[in-house]
C-alpha cells in the first residue's frame, strides 16, 4: 500500500446519507452514514453487489445525484470543497478536468455524431492547456495509450464503428486527456477482454504512480480492484460494511458478506462452479433497525435482528460493521459444486460446423454486376467443431477473434461464406433464420450480453415468456399461464413476476428472465453471448448454476462465450480458442487450461486476474491487438513470444494431436509447446 496516509485527503465523504421519497411520503435511505477518504495518488476500490450503492457513492465524490435522490446528511468534498454547495459554472470547472469520470456505458460518452478524434479534441481544448496545433499528435498518443489498434484509423472513426471494448478504451483516453487529479471508474473495464483489460489496469496503475492520480475503482471483478487497488471499501444495501488494505480485505475478510463474496467468485485452477450467496440484498427503507445482511448471514445471532452494528475499528485498522466479526474466520468453507464433466462422442453431435467461414464484407457494384464474391480476407475461417448432446463448448479469445460471429451464423443472423452448419436430424441448416422452419427455429436459442436489448420495456414478463409458449407449442389460457409459472420456478423467480415489466427487475433477475424465455422453447442448443459479463460475482454465480442445472436436467447443449477464463473453465466440458477468426486450439478444458498450450492461449491465460494483490498478470510489453489476419501464415504470428521463424510467416500451421482429443494448431512440436 502507497504511504499517502499523512497527506491530506483530495476527496472526503463524512456521515453522507442519501436517499429518495417513496411513494408513502416516506424517505427510504439508498446510502447511509458513508464515511470514507481518498488521498492523492492513493486508489480506493468500491465492491458489492448491484444496488449496495457503489455508483450513487461515486457519483456522490463529483457532487451529482441521479434524478430522485437527495441528500439526506453529510457532506462530499473535493479539495476542500463542498461538491453539494457549488454552482453549476463551479462544477463545471472540475469535472472532466480536475476530476474525471470513466463510465461502464462508454456509449454514454461519446457523441455518435462526432469522430473519436474531434471527440478527443474537444476534451483537450476544454480540460488542457495544450495549444490546438498539438491536439492530433496528442490524439493519437492518448489512443497509443489505452492500446487501440491504428490509432490514427481510429481517430477518423464514429463510435458506431468501433467494436464496444474499443470504444470503452476511447472513452477512457478522453477521460486521461485532461490529465486529471482524480478519477472516477465505474466498472470500466466490463466490456474489455482478458489481455486488453489487464493493460489498460496496468496503464492506470502507472499514471496513478507517475502523476499522484487518485482514483475510485466501483467494480464487481475483485480481481480488477486487487490488482488497481489499495483499500477496499465493501458496501452492502448502502453501508461500509468493511473497509481495511486490499490485502486484508480480500485475504482475511472480516465480514460474512465479503466472505460470501469471495466464495462467489469462480478460480482458473478450480474447474468447479463458485458459490452463490442465498438470498437478496433488502429493498431500501427495508433493512430494519438490525443488521441489514441478517437474512443472508450463517452466524447471526438475535442481537443481529434488533440492533444496527456500528462500524468498529479492529487491531489491524481494518473496520468492520458485524457484531460476531470474531467469528467469521471460523465458517466452514462449503464445497464448490461440481459440474460434472462428460465424455463426448461425436456420434452423439447436435451441432456440427464444418470449414466455416464468414466475411463482414458486401460486394460493391462491380462485384454485383459480374457476379464476383468479396476478396477480403474472412472474418471467421476455417471452423470445423462437432457439440454434442448435453456439452458446453466454450469459446474464447480477444475481442474481435470472432466468437460472436460464429454465434450469430449459427442462430441464422448472419449468412456464412463458405462451409456448413448441420443441425441432428435437420441436416444442413439454411443461411438465415428468416429461411428456417419453426421446428428449426425452436432447437436453436440465442441468449444476447445485455438483456434490456432483448426484452421489450412495454411487455410484463409473462407476456414475454409466452411469446415463444404460442408460437411453439400453441398454448393458451390456464395451460400458458402454468407453464408460465413453471418456467419462472425454474429459473428461481416464482409466479409474482409475472405482472412486473422488465425495468422492474434487477440485471441478474432480467438475465434470468432471459434464460427462462430461451428454455421456453425446449431448444437442443443454447447459445450464450457473454450472458454474465454485466453481473456482479454473486448473481453471476447464481447464473452459471442455473444453466449448469438446467443442462443436466435436459441435456440442453451450450455454446458458452465470454472474455472471462475462469468462468469458461467452471462451466465448459471443452473449449476452442480462437484467434482472429481461427481456432487455434480446442480440447477438454483441463487439458486446455493446463500447459501444454498454444502460444495465445499462454497469452490468453497470463493476463487473467485473480483476487489476490501479490498475483500479478503475465504481460508481454508489446502485445498489441491486430485488426486482420495476415494473408498467409499462422495468424497469430505478429504477436507471438515463441515465433520459430520464416515457416511462421508463410506457412499455416498444422494440428497437432495430443491425448483426450486435445489438439493445438502450431508449427512448435507438441512435446516442445
Amino acid at each position: 500500500m502507497k504511504d499517502t496516509m499523512t497527506v491530506d485527503p483530495l476527496i472526503r465523504v463524512r456521515d453522507l446519507s442519501i436517499g429518495f421519497t417513496g411513494r408513502s411520503g416516506i424517505t427510504l435511505p439508498v446510502l447511509r452514514n458513508i464515511d470514507v477518504a481518498v488521498r492523492p495518488g492513493e486508489s480506493l476500490g468500491l465492491v458489492g453487489e448491484s444496488g449496495s450503492g457503489k455508483s450513487t457513492l461515486a457519483l456522490a465524490m463529483m457532487g451529482y445525484l441521479k434524478h430522485g435522490l437527495r441528500v439526506i446528511g453529510g457532506e462530499a468534498r473535493y479539495a476542500g470543497l463542498d461538491m453539494f454547495a457549488l454552482t453549476r459554472r463551479e462544477l463545471e470547472g472540475i469535472r472532466g478536468g480536475r476530476l474525471a469520470l470513466i463510465p461502464q456505458n462508454s456509449g454514454q460518452s461519446l457523441t455518435p455524431t462526432l469522430r473519436i478524434g474531434a471527440q478527443l479534441s474537444e476534451a483537450l481544448r476544454l480540460h488542457s492547456k495544450l495549444p490546438e496545433g498539438e491536439h492530433a499528435v496528442r490524439v493519437v498518443e492518448l489512443l497509443e495509450q489505452v492500446r487501440l489498434p491504428d490509432p490514427s484509423a481510429i481517430a477518423g472513426r464514429y463510435p458506431h464503428e468501433l467494436s464496444g471494448g474499443q470504444q470503452q478504451r476511447a472513452a477512457i483516453a478522453m477521460a486521461l486527456a485532461g490529465e486529471p487529479e482524480a478519477l472516477l471508474l465505474d466498472e470500466p473495464t466490463t466490456g474489455l477482454d482478458v489481455t486488453t483489460q489487464a493493460h489498460v489496469l496496468e496503464l492506470l496503475r502507472d499514471l496513478a504512480a507517475e502523476t499522484g492520480m487518485a482514483m475510485v475503482y466501483v467494480s464487481h471483478d475483485l480481481g480488477a480492484i486487487a490488482r488497481v487497488c489499495d483499500r477496499v471499501v465493501v458496501m452492502y444495501a448502502g453501508e461500509a460494511v468493511l473497509e481495511g488494505t486490499t490485502r486484508e480485505v480480500l485475504r482475511n475478510p472480516r465480514h460474512p458478506y465479503a466472505r460470501g463474496l469471495l466464495a462467489s467468485i469462480p478460480k482458473l485452477a478450480d474447474a468447479r462452479l463458485p458459490l452463490a450467496l442465498d438470498g437478496r440484498p433488502p429493498a431500501p427503507g427495508q433493512a430494519g433497525a438490525g443488521c441489514a445482511f441478517v437474512q443472508r448471514c450463517a452466524i447471526a445471532g438475535e442481537g443481529c435482528r434488533t440492533a444496527r452494528p456500528e462500524l468498529a475499528t479492529l487491531p489491524s485498522g481494518a473496520r468492520v460493521r458485524c457484531h460476531h466479526a470474531d467469528r467469521v474466520g471460523s465458517l466452514p468453507a462449503r464445497a464448490p459444486a461440481e459440474t460434472g464433466r462428460r465424455v463426448i462422442a461425436e456420434s452423439d453431435a447436435i451441432l456440427s460446423l464444418g470449414d466455416l467461414s464468414i466475411s463482414y464484407a458486401r460486394p460493391g457494384i462491380l462485384d454485383q454486376l459480374f457476379g464476383r464474391r468479396p476478396t477480403a480476407t474472412p472474418t471467421v475461417d476455417g471452423i470445423t467443431i462437432a457439440l454434442a448432446k448435453g456439452e458446453t463448448l466454450g469459446l474464447v479469445g480477444e475481442s474481435g477473434s470472432g466468437k460472436s460471429t460464429i454465434l450469430k451464423a449459427v442462430a441464422g443472423l448472419l449468412p456464412p461464406a463458405g462451409g456448413r452448419i448441420e443441425l441432428a436430424g435437420d441436416g444442413a441448416l439454411p443461411p438465415l433464420v428468416d429461411d428456417r422452419r419453426p421446428d428449426q427455429l425452436r432447437r436453436v436459442q440465442l441468449i444476447f450480453q445485455n438483456p434490456d436489448e432483448s426484452l421489450n420495456p412495454r411487455q410484463t414478463i409473462a407476456e414475454i415468456l409466452a411469446q415463444p409458449l404460442r408460437l411453439y407449442f400453441g398454448l393458451s389460457g390456464e395451460a400458458l399461464r402454468q407453464r408460465t409459472e413453471a418456467l419462472l420456478e425454474s429459473v428461481r423467480l416464482g409466479a409474482h413476476y409475472m405482472d412486473r415489466l422488465p425495468s422492474q427487475l434487477s440485471g441478474g433477475e432480467k438475465q434470468r428472465v432471459a434464460v427462462a424465455r430461451a428454455f421456453a422453447a425446449e431448444p437442443d442448443l443454447v447459445l450464450c453471448d457473454e450472458v454474465t459479463s454485466a453481473l456482479d460475482v454473486s448473481v453471476q454465480a447464481a447464473v452459471l448454476d442455473l444453466l449448469d442445472q438446467l443442462r443436466r436436467s435436459r441435456n440442453t447443449a451450450y455454446v458458452f462465450v465470454s472474455h472471462d477464463l475462469a468462468v469458461v473453465r467452471a462451466l465448459s466440458d471443452r473449449v476452442a480458442v480462437l484467434y482472429q477468426g481461427r481456432l487455434c486450439e480446442i480440447g477438454p478444458a483441463a487439458a486446455v487450461y493446463a500447459a501444454p498450450s498454444h502460444p495465445y492461449t499462454e497469452v490468453l491465460l497470463g493476463a487473467v486476474l485473480e483476487p489476490d494483490p501479490d498475483t500479478a498478470p503475465r504481460l508481454t510489453a508489446a502485445d498489441i491487438p491486430e485488426r486482420s489476419p495476415p494473408a498467409r501464415g499462422c495468424p497469430f504470428q505478429r504477436r507471438c513470444p515463441r515465433k520459430l521463424g520464416p515457416q511462421c510467416d508463410t506457412d499455416m500451421p498444422p494440428w497437432r494431436r495430443g491425448k483426450g482429443g486435445h489438439s493445438i494448431r502450431c508449427h512448435i512440436p507438441h512435446e516442445q509447446l
